[in-house]
């Protein structure tokens, strides 16, 4: 199918992509080639796109996309009009990438810790994970800290935000769940550019997570999808209750990390915590989700830091945005207010905000 956006439009991406590029290449800390397959990736992604509203109106795009890319409209509707939240141009074009993932994260944290190593970059800051285009590149870069003893993580990327650098496009890789999973998918790139403070990813994350999770719960209900929001809070129970086992594994590793334990009996006590912990969550699928496996994928490779860490930046920050949410009066336009006067907060009273116990969270007076 033709691609609906200009020539005029993309050589204007990709000349802001040049520009943007050749930023980084005198900022960031990772080397010439890693920022060239990023920009190669971005530039491929905006030649790529087709203009939805031209889709929708040609015969010849597939029904059964069509409704997906009809049902996304309404989304970034619902995202603007009742979130707060600032969709502008993005996911007015489409990409087919013909792939499982659009990108690849790849995690590498020390045998014996729960500190990740970080990579910063000039607009996204210091962040716990590197990410790539192309899944060969993605692989050998983990080989690398695989081969020297680090456990890795090489994580699939169906959906990113550019935090407003470009006009984030809808992907066929956010079209593989379902329409709630699509609105969750899209609630929480948007509001990456509704608030994102750089190089604090357990805020981002949680912010973020938080807003798809509620904006979600408001979306089935004005669609009228009871059944669906059940299943959305059945999910979301499961997951917490998921965080709350994460947490206590993290809680036994870090006692065996500093312990005075020898390095093969620290890495028995290591193996035992993440055995007992998909025990747990087999147990808990059986007998507290109806059988839905949601985790199982977690467990097809042999869990580790890495892994221990790439959920441990999502989960922060449940009770404390929810408990600011309640102080808002569960209005989005506060809520996003209130979030700014936090994110305007230093790091260090910023994250202890973030790492309260549900208990603990803050009343609406501390502000």
């Amino acid at each position: 199918m033709k691609a609906g956006t200009p020539k005029t439009k993309s050589l204007t991406g990709y000349l802001a992509g040049l520009v943007f590029s050749t930023v980084l290449l005198l900022q960031g800390c990772a080397g010439p080639g890693y920022y060239l397959q990023a920009a190669s990736g971005q530039w491929k992604l905006m030649h790529s796109r087709q203009d939805i509203n031209e889709m929708l109106e040609n015969p010849d795009t597939e029904p059964g996309l069509a409704q997906r890319l009809e049902a996304s409209r309404g989304i970034l509707e619902f995202a603007e009009n009742r979130l707060g939240l600032p969709a502008g141009a993005s996911y007015s074009s489409y990409v087919e990438t013909g792939r499982t993932a659009v990108a690849w994260n790849v995690i590498a944290v020390p045998e014996f810790s729960l500190a990740a190593k970080k990579w910063c970059f000039m607009v996204a800051g210091c962040v716990p994970y590197r990410g790539f285009f192309e899944h060969d590149k993605a692989g050998r870069f983990a080989a690398k800290f695989r081969n020297r003893g680090l456990d890795v993580a090489v994580t699939p990327v169906t959906a990113f935000s550019t935090l407003g650098w470009f006009r984030d496009p809808l992907l066929d890789t956010m079209l593989r769940g379902s329409d709630t999973q699509l609105a969750a998918t899209m609630f929480h790139e948007l509001a990456h550019q509704r608030l994102y403070i750089r190089g604090d990813t357990a805020f981002n994350e949680a912010f973020a997570s938080f807003v798809a999770y509620q904006g979600v719960l408001y979306w089935l209900e004005s669609t009228g999808g009871k059944d669906a929001q059940q299943q959305w809070l059945s999910a979301r129970n499961a997951r917490d209750q998921f965080y709350r086992m994460l947490a206590q594994s993290r809680r036994q590793l870090s006692g065996i990390y500093a312990s005075a334990l020898g390095e093969t009996e620290m890495r028995r006590a290591k193996q035992q915590v993440f055995a007992a912990l998909k025990s747990d969550t087999l147990q808990r699928q059986e007998e507290q989700w109806g059988g839905r496996d949601y985790f199982g994928f977690l467990f097809a490779e042999e869990f580790n830091n890495a892994r221990l860490i790439l959920f441990n930046s999502y989960e922060g920050g449940v009770c404390a945005f929810s408990a600011l949410f309640r102080q808002a009066g569960e209005d989005f336009i506060e809520f996003h207010r209130l979030a700014g006067l936090r994110a305007a907060m230093d790091r260090g009273k910023r994250q202890a905000w973030l790492a309260q116990s549900c208990a603990g969270i803050a009343s609406a007076h501390e502000l």
